[in-house]
This record gives structure tokens, C-alpha cells and sequence, in this order.
């Protein structure tokens, strides 16, 4: 074999030699990308799945151990509802509400005098469930300690009129007014005999009632509610409208008329509790 044919297979066999490395290099620079790629997927799905989670915590549930103590006179299923007006009387508003939330207080305000017309006829009874969708969107506790607040008055029968002061005086979303003990007993004061009345100080500042506001928060995530408020007459939804009619204070007098028609009107007097 001449040196120049020897030459050429040496320089052939070292351009494989060099193929080969250079092939190698390309599969590990390839097992690094996929790998760090796995990596950085996990961690988005780690951080999506943390993101979540930290909402679904922060709409005032917690995951401390503890008693669930409801309040006084509550009804429903798990006992959650809260209820006011005649027990006996023909048709039921059922209202999913925030104290936090500003829709929720638009309804409250437009509706409060005719509510309270429809259940002093008799013709009406209000269950109230309580959420904390705010807590999880906004941050902070307000809606928790509100709801709290409220399921103190519920124990010394002053449920309906401190529910109403609070809507009256919510404060705007982004401000959680509503964390504060000292806010919360402010309004109390507006309600005759609320603020004096024996356990309802320490119920707030204990928080005794935050375990069932929490299952509440939790039966209201589960149940396939779109928002707060969710308004419900007879088990049918009425907010924003029925059917094709807007809700309006006519519309749902006529609504409660209608499903009505030929009942008689509640005469049972609501269940109170006494503050002596």
C-alpha cells in the first residue's frame, strides 16, 4: 500500500473518529436540554398547582383542627343556613353572600325593604349562607370575620339587623376593614342591644364561629355556584333575572305572588334566642 493511500484512510478514519465525538456531544447537549426542560415544566406545574392551592386556602378556610360550632338556630343541610322570617311561610329565598362583596352589597341595599316586606307578610323566609370568595381573590380575612361576626349576632338574635348594618357600612373591596375586631364591634353598636349582649364580645374576638364559616366557605365552593351573590327563590335562580325578567323589586314581589298563589302565609314566629 502506497503512503499516500495510507494517508488517506488515516485521515478518513480520523474524520469518523472526529464525526463520532462531535455526534456524542450533539446527544449530550440534547439529554441536557430535554432534562432541563422536564425540569422547568415540573416547576411551572408546581407553581400553577401552589397558585391554586393558595387561592382555594386564602378564600377563609383554614386547615387548623377544631370543633365546628354553629350558631344558634341554623338549618339546612349540615345545618349552614341561617334563617330569617316566619319558618312556615310558603316560599324561600335562598342568598349565597359575601360581606366583602360589592355585588352582594348592591343587592342587599336595592332589596333589603322589599325582602323584609315579603317575610313581615309572612309570604317570604330568607336562608342565608355565608362564603368568603373576597378573603381568596382580594387577600386578607375580612369576609371571614365578618361572617364570623354575623354567626355571634345569629346567637343572641340579632342576626338580621347587624347582617343589614354590615352591608350598610361594607367597606370598598380592596380595603379588609372587615379583619378588624375593633370595626366589627363598631357596627354591632348600631344595633339595639347587640354590642352588650352576654358572649357576643368574646364570640367575635375568639372567633368562634370560624370553623363553620369555613365549612360554609367550602359547601359554597363545592356546590357549583358561578358567583356571590347567588340568589335562589324556591330553588330556582333569580339574580341577575328568572327566565327571561330582569330581577327587580316588582318582579320579585310578583315572583313570591305567583308561587304563592292558593298557600297561606307563615304564622310561626321565627326562632330567637335569648340575650337575658
Amino acid at each position: 500500500m502506497s503512503e499516500k493511500n495510507r494517508e488517506a484512510r488515516r485521515s478518513a478514519r480520523e474524520r469518523l473518529q472526529q464525526e463520532r465525538v462531535a455526534e456524542k456531544s450533539r446527544e449530550k447537549r440534547k439529554r441536557v436540554l430535554v432534562v432541563a426542560s422536564t425540569v422547568v415544566g415540573v416547576l411551572g406545574v408546581v407553581a400553577v398547582i401552589g397558585v391554586v392551592a393558595a387561592k382555594a386556602g386564602k378564600d377563609g378556610t383554614s386547615d387548623a383542627a377544631g370543633p365546628v360550632l354553629a350558631p344558634s338556630g341554623v338549618s339546612g343541610k349540615d345545618d349552614l343556613a341561617i334563617p330569617v322570617g316566619a319558618p312556615d311561610a310558603p316560599s324561600t329565598l335562598t342568598v349565597w353572600e359575601d360581606f366583602r362583596c360589592p355585588a352582594c352589597a348592591q343587592f342587599e341595599n336595592a332589596f333589603r325593604s322589599t325582602v323584609h316586606e315579603l317575610e313581615d307578610q309572612g309570604q317570604l323566609k330568607a336562608e342565608y349562607h355565608l362564603a368568603t370568595i373576597i378573603d381568596g381573590n382580594m387577600g386578607g380575612t375580612g369576609s371571614l370575620r365578618a361572617a364570623n361576626a354575623a354567626a355571634c349576632a345569629q346567637d343572641v338574635g340579632k342576626f338580621a339587623p347587624y347582617h343589614d348594618e354590615l352591608y350598610k357600612n361594607q367597606p370598598a373591596e380592596t380595603d379588609d376593614a372587615f379583619a378588624k375586631n375593633s370595626r366589627l364591634l363598631e357596627l354591632a353598636g348600631k344595633v339595639e342591644g347587640l354590642e352588650s349582649a352576654p358572649g357576643f364580645r368574646q364570640c367575635v374576638e375568639g372567633g368562634d364561629h370560624n370553623n363553620w364559616v369555613n365549612k360554609s366557605a367550602t359547601a359554597f365552593r363545592t356546590g357549583g355556584f358561578s358567583g356571590t351573590p347567588t340568589v335562589l327563590l324556591n330553588g330556582e335562580a333569580v339574580f341577575p333575572k328568572k327566565g327571561n325578567e330582569n330581577i327587580t323589586p316588582d318582579n320579585l314581589k310578583k315572583w313570591v305572588k305567583e308561587a304563592n298563589r292558593g298557600k297561606k302565609p307563615g304564622m310561626a314566629p321565627p326562632e330567637t334566642t335569648s340575650v337575658g
